[in-house]
Parts: structure tokens; sequence; C-alpha cells
């Protein structure tokens, strides 16, 4: 595999150039490539630029719409409902998040529900908005109008790929869990077709209930640098876990398509756009009386569990989040590693739209 090593400065420039030139403001398409290069900094690469020119061609096609505000349209104080009006998840889902931060410090507690978000990217960075500001927080997330992954003992597509996110503040030692439902993400399989890291064993499913690593099974017939459709595939992605990963897939689609009204993964109609919906619950420790206590236990527990032995001794046992901040701090320092037909592709949207790479 080719892989290349784009410096974080000049692939965050290139990325926001290319928003600006597809008429994003330039806070907008700042907060959108800060967002996708943070995905790759954390090595969650699914999440980061490759999605790039799938993002430019919804914009394109009005599948999202630049610009927009999310609009609380039901307020309980401790509670609200937002409607992000299919604006870039990037703008919408950091809106309804600081919303719930600012309510829960005032009143201990606040659950946002999120709906008609364009793709709202790494669902951690929402857990780590919340970190920043001492609060603990847990988020349900759906995709309304997007099948991609079959249910336990099924070969056909039901859910999407449903991630869950947790974040705990711990002082010098933040947690966060942060994972699709699925057995891989959607954007892994998108980064497995564009020459990048490949696919577990049993990753997929074919209609014949058939084992896949083939990222055809979920895109059909595609070239090297192109788009990737994945309504052109046959198979389905399958969930972690058995029944386990099936279970929470769909309590996602009740938590945060269902309650936040913003519609579920199926069955199919004919709304013309997919759109996260995502359910935030937001706890402030100092209100619950316990914070000395939660976070003197908290880092006792934690450090506890990372003294465990490990299987090997190359590997130590790792906090969740603990992954993600050594990778950051390793591609900082030496560049964004990117395979060659990934970065073709985003290459490819920005010479379309006039932008010259700074690389």
């Amino acid at each position: 595999m080719d892989m290349l090593h784009i410096p974080v400065d000049a692939l965050t420039a290139l990325v926001r150039d290319i928003f600006i030139a597809s008429g994003c403001d330039g806070a907008e398409a700042g907060r959108i490539a800060t967002h996708l290069v943070g995905a790759n900094l954390a090595g969650h690469d699914s999440h980061g630029v490759v999605r790039v020119p799938r993002y430019v061609e919804w914009l394109e096609a009005g599948y999202v719409l630049k610009g927009q505000d999310a609009e609380v349209v039901t307020d309980g104080g401790s509670f609200a409902v937002l409607d992000g009006k299919w604006g870039f998840g990037q703008t919408v889902a950091p809106q309804a998040v600081a919303l719930g931060i600012e309510r829960a410090q005032e009143n201990g507690v606040c659950i946002t529900a999120l709906r008609n978000a364009g793709h709202i990217g790494r669902v951690g960075d929402y857990a780590e908005q919340a970190i920043a500001a001492g609060l603990i927080s847990i988020h349900f997330v759906n995709v309304a109008g997007s099948v991609l992954v079959a249910p336990f003992g099924g070969v056909e597509r039901r859910f999407s790929t449903n991630p869950v996110s947790i974040g705990v503040p711990l002082p010098g030692r933040p947690l966060v869990l942060d994972f699709a439902t699925s057995l891989v993400a959607e954007g892994k399989v998108l980064v497995a077709s564009s020459g990048g890291k490949k696919l577990p064993e049993g990753a997929l499913i074919e209609p014949d209930g058939r084992l896949s690593t083939d990222p055809h099974t979920l895109y059909g017939p595609y070239d090297a640098v192109g788009p990737r459709d994945p309504s052109k595939g046959a198979g389905a992605i399958r969930a972690f876990g058995d029944h386990k990963g099936s279970g929470l897939s769909f309590m996602c689609e009740m938590l945060a398509g269902c309650l936040t009204a913003g519609g579920t993964s199926g069955p199919i109609s004919e709304r013309s756009r997919i759109a996260n919906g995502m359910l935030s619950i937001f706890l402030s420790p100092r209100h619950f009386g316990t914070q000395a206590e939660f976070e003197a236990m908290g880092l006792r527990y934690a450090e506890w569990i990372s003294a465990t032995r490990p299987a090997n001794p190359a590997e130590p046992v790792l906090l969740p989040g603990e992954p993600e901040a050594q990778r950051r701090a390793d591609r900082t320092a030496h560049g964004v590693p990117l395979p060659a037909e990934t970065w073709s592709n985003i290459l490819a949207t920005a010479t379309r739209l006039g932008v010259k790479s700074p690389v």
C-alpha cells in the first residue's frame, strides 16, 4: 500500500480551500477542515479527509446545505430539541453540544436531541467538547434514510453504522469511548476501497450469507479514482459483537431517530437526503456534589485498569481515548498518513474546483 504523509497545516489548508471554493464561508470551511483532519489525527481515518469528495458531492447535489444554524424547536430548560436544517454537521452539531454544555453547567444536567444534521463526523469530537467544559457526556447517533448494516442473523441492510460515544473528564486523564455499532464504520470500507487499510475478516456479508472483506460487496463496481456509492452494492456491513452490537444499533435508531423525530434508517422513503440524529446527555459532576470523590475514585480505578499485566509486554493495556491521543501526537509530528488513492481523490476534487494544493 502506497502511503503519503501530508503535513497537518497543509492538509487543513487544502481542505478549507476546497470548501471555500464550494461556496462555504471561511469560518464554516475552517470548521469542516479542522474536524476532518482532526479525525485523521485521532486515527479515525474513516471519518477524516477521505470524505472530502463525498461532502462536496453532497453539497453540490443539495443533500447538505451551507450556512445553516441549528434551530431550537422545543425548549424545556434542561432538555431541548434542535433542527439542523440539513446544515453541515460540523456546524450544527457543535451548536447543539454547546447548548447542552451551557444548560448542564447551569442546571447539572441537560439532554439535547438534534435532528436533520448533515454528517456530523467523528462523534468523539463532541465528547471532547464536553470534557473541555468539565462534563460527562453520552451520545447516541443514527443516520436517517441510510441503510448499510445487516442486523444479527440477517443479510439485508436495516441499520446504518450508528455510533455511540461517552466522554468522562478525569483530570489529566480524559476518557473518550467512541465506536460504530457496526463491525466497521462505512468510512473504513471507503478507506479500504481507496487503497487504505484492509477490512477485518467477516466485516461484510453477501446476499447469500457469505462473509466478505471486498469493498465491492458494499459499493458494487467503481473506478480507482472516483465516487463510491453504497447503494450500488448488493451486500451489507455486519454489526459488531453479533446480537450485542445489533441491539445497540437498534436502540440508536430509537433514541437518535425516533425520539428526535428526525427519522430512522428505514423503511426506505422518497427522501432525497440522509441526515444524522444525535441524542446527547450532559452531566455535571460538580452539581451532583460528588466531583472530588468522582475524580479520585475514577483516577484510582483507571490506574488500576491500566496497570493490568498485558498479554503482550510490548502492548500495554490502554484506556478509552489513549490510542487516539498517541496517534494524534505522532501524526501531528510526522504528518497525516493517506493512501495514494485517497490523496488522488482529494486532489481531483481540488483541481475540479480550481484549488491548488499547497503540498
